[in-house]
């Protein structure tokens, strides 16, 4: 295995193969960014949604808590492949890209509009009744009395959730995207080593998550004094 492995490593990291290598880890983080990004604004919209107290909007609260008890519990391959089929069904030339996007967002913002409602929940009641008796528009309560707060609670889980999905874009090389995943398979197919292969992959990924995981544990070490 090692005489393999000093025979084969000159080979592998080749310019053309770190470069193979280098563009899948954008992808990876392309698809982690734009999934997390529109799912975050997404599920502020959920969230505000969720906490209108108007009856007309009581129809639309009933379909945001369907929406995210829903897509919390379907695994993350399934949405891709049902988001996969239902895309191809009405737009066959839809790239797979688009089609990993659309099915991260789906998720993420299930995912994100709990944390960002576990933000908003952190507000004192005393200071939206506050507001309330100062006659406060809505979006005025939300951008100068709960925005300023819930971000302190919502930004660890939040960059925690991010490390996470970095991890299941993994998911997205089933369909055939050429992230760090698929990458992996196609040079291990080449005749590469299936430990040098994938265990530069595991690298890889590790490098990327690894200063977002730190930097959630110290937003979450400085911020939380602030929360009492």
């Amino acid at each position: 295995m090692l005489a393999l492995l000093a025979e084969q490593i000159p080979r592998f990291f080749t310019w053309s193969n770190v470069a193979f290598l280098a563009g899948a880890a954008g992808t990876t983080l392309l698809l982690t960014a734009l999934g997390s990004g529109i799912g975050a604004a997404a599920g502020l919209a959920i969230v505000l949604v969720r906490t209108s107290r108007g009856r007309l909007l009581l129809p639309l609260r009933a379909a945001a808590v369907l929406y995210v008890e829903v897509f919390r519990r379907i695994p993350f391959i399934v949405v891709l492949f049902i988001v996969l089929f239902s895309i191809q069904a009405v737009a066959p030339d839809a790239s797979l890209f688009t089609i990993a996007v659309i099915a991260i967002c789906l998720v993420s913002t299930a995912f994100l509009s709990e944390v960002i409602r576990a933000g908003f929940d952190s507000v004192p009641r005393q200071q939206l009744e506050a507001a309330a008796v100062m006659n406060f528009p809505r979006w005025l309560v939300v951008w100068s009395v709960i925005l300023p707060q819930a971000w302190k609670v919502v930004l660890p889980p939040a960059i925690a959730f991010l490390v996470m999905f970095i991890k299941d874009t993994a998911l997205a090389s089933q369909m055939g995207v050429v992230e760090l995943t698929f990458v992996g398979k196609t040079l291990n197919n080449r005749g590469f080593s299936s430990l040098l292969v994938f265990g530069t992959v595991m690298l890889i990924y590790f490098a990327i998550s690894w200063p977002l995981a730190r930097l959630g544990r110290s937003l979450e070490k400085h911020l939380a004094p602030s929360r009492h």
